[in-house]
């Protein structure tokens, strides 16, 4: 799939390359980022480049990964975004915000926004989101953005070499008032978890 722009009033959501290797870079040296988040830590220069250069642009090239940047209109990195393939229809987002733009809705705001261009043109009918127990910024952005938290995943995360526990929900397309592409048939009222 060839990579996206996509823009509100505040933002534009693009793919990152080459030219954006520095600031990618400099943001992910936040303490915050490196503990949330699966990056590498030490995060190194490397990792940025190989990041920017190579794993966005195959994510977009074999439809694996659907990585977007989120940049004010001034053309400032205030975080990173993608959507992950995980099986048929069915994507798994992650994101974190800079420091410096961190508490006033830009994270939100993209993960809306990407979330709609997913349903409509990459046919997902079921976005998920996961992050580690205890991260609290995250979780915000899900409920805001309208995520059903579904339970708590033991083990489900490997952080740095240690297992550890996630929290788990989903989005799907009738929470953003669009179509599925597969009819969507939930369990009824009041059946009760398999044992």
């Amino acid at each position: 799939m060839d990579p996206v722009t996509l823009t509100t009033d505040r933002l534009l959501l693009r793919t990152v390359g080459p030219q954006d290797t520095d600031a990618v870079y400099d943001a992910c040296q936040d303490p915050d980022i490196q503990r949330w988040t699966t990056i590498p830590s030490p995060y190194l220069r490397e990792h940025a480049q190989g990041f920017t250069e190579q794993m966005v642009p195959d994510g977009w090239t074999d439809g694996s990964m659907f990585t977007l940047g989120v940049f004010l209109h001034s053309g400032e990195l205030a975080g990173m975004l993608g959507i992950t393939m995980r099986a048929l229809g069915v994507g798994e987002i992650g994101f974190w915000a800079t420091k410096r733009h961190r508490a006033n809705g830009y994270i939100t705001e993209a993960v809306l926004t990407a979330c709609r261009w997913a349903f409509v043109h990459a046919a997902l009918d079921r976005i998920e989101w996961r992050a580690e127990v205890g991260n609290r910024a995250s979780r915000a952005v899900a409920e805001r953005s309208g995520f059903t938290i579904e339970g708590t995943l033991r083990a489900a995360v490997n952080n740095k070499g240690v297992r550890r526990d996630s929290w788990v929900g989903s989005l799907l397309p009738s929470d953003l008032s669009l179509p599925s592409t597969a009819p969507y048939l939930p369990a009824p009222p009041g059946t009760p978890p398999t044992p």
